[in-house]
């Protein structure tokens, strides 16, 4: 059975509705709890597919969080050997460093519902699905990225220019939130009371937007991701 390994800063930040397209594609997911699980020992190059998932801190605040050091080394040799990585918010700042760009915070925090623009390589890649004729998309992030020597930039806002990026066939990444499952939400809003306060950001204006676009957004990021998994031979 294909397996996949999904790393998780925060428990409310899990796999989403892209934990129902993997179940659908009979692969095996086990979670490691970042922080507490060992990722040093980690072999990198055994899941079939990684999977970074999002949090609330620094993609270079590795003298805080010490366990980052280990989590930047376990992708710099996944994403070395070109094995299936996909990285979402944090997890993708996290691959732009191991493949050595800088991540640095955006000029504003960008969260809420914002359509993407892709770029043309991004209309002919699974992201076509994200296009923002097709779904809104949740973005919930205050750092941004340079874009990594040899990636192809595929999505942007006006807000951040790097959104999404892929790198070959088998690395894709999104600042943004393709896999949000809009029942789960509430956990979100909890989660993150504290920032949103500090932002001035209305949790009733996000629960709104979420109840307006949160359906489809599961839809079409669930044909994003299956569409990568076919490509990358699972």
């Amino acid at each position: 059975m294909p397996t996949a390994v999904a790393i998780r800063h925060v428990c409310f930040e899990d796999l989403g509705s892209f934990a129902d397209v993997l179940a659908a594609r009979g692969i095996d997911v086990r979670y490691l709890e970042a922080g507490v699980d060992d990722l040093a020992n980690l072999d990198a190059l055994a899941p079939d597919v990684l999977i970074v998932l999002g949090g609330p801190i620094g993609a270079y605040e590795e003298a805080i969080y010490p366990f980052l050091a280990d989590e930047l080394r376990l992708l710099e040799r996944r994403l070395a050997a070109e094995r299936p990585t996909l990285g979402l918010c944090l997890g993708a700042q996290l691959m732009a460093r191991a493949l050595g760009a800088r991540v640095y915070p955006g000029p504003a925090k960008e969260i809420g519902w914002t359509p993407l623009a892709l770029t043309d390589a991004g209309r002919a890649s699974p992201v076509v699905h994200l296009d923002g004729t097709r779904t809104s998309m949740l973005h919930w992030h205050g750092d941004t990225f340079d874009l990594p020597d040899g990636a192809t930039l595929l999505a942007s806002t006006a807000l951040c220019r790097h959104q999404a990026f892929s790198r070959g066939k088998t690395t894709l990444a999104f600042q943004c939130h393709p896999e949000a499952r809009a029942a789960t939400m509430e956990r979100w809003f909890i989660g993150h009371a504290s920032e949103l306060a500090a932002a001035r950001i209305p949790v009733p204006r996000l629960r709104a937007e979420t109840a307006q676009h949160g359906a489809i957004l599961e839809t079409q990021g669930a044909r994003c991701f299956a569409d990568w998994l076919e490509g990358v031979g699972l």
